[in-house]
């Protein structure tokens, strides 16, 4: 059964909170966590203040729950291109006016399928996979 406690935070898509996040992950896949939608997107985030570049990752539910990687998948549904500070309020805040507001500015760019966007956003989110996204904010700094 996952655990509540947190003991340490890690800054937003450092290798230690990507690692952390899998560890979250798979303790929720073995709890039945599952995503509203299937979804592959492939994530290029800029300015990330702990970095001299930017950072490459994914976020996939094609098995069933939330993955989100280092790297590139090689066929996703959609290519998004954020800056860190509207990565981190749409993924660990789970804030979509920050979303909104940074799409009409010019600095989200969204390529693909953006109906599966739509729908993903949308879509009916299990008690399990809340509990996760907490638990995300959480241990993040």
């Amino acid at each position: 059964m996952p655990t509540d406690d947190v003991a340490e935070t890690y800054e937003f898509l450092s290798d230690e909170w990507l690692e952390a996040v899998k560890r979250l992950r798979d303790e929720y896949q073995a709890e039945g966590m599952t995503a509203p939608v299937e979804l592959t997107v492939n994530i290029i985030v800029t300015e990330v203040p702990f970095k001299d570049e930017d950072v490459h990752a994914h976020v996939d539910t094609s098995s069933g729950g939330l993955v989100i990687e280092s790297g590139h998948l090689e066929a996703p549904d959609l290519h998004v291109t954020v800056n860190w500070v509207t990565a981190k309020a749409l993924l660990v805040d789970g804030n979509p006016h920050a979303a909104m507001g940074a799409f009409m500015e010019g600095k989200v760019r969204i390529e693909g399928d953006v109906a599966k966007l739509m729908n993903f956003q949308t879509g009916i989110v299990d008690t399990s996979t809340q509990q996760a996204a907490a638990r995300i904010r959480a241990l993040t700094a």
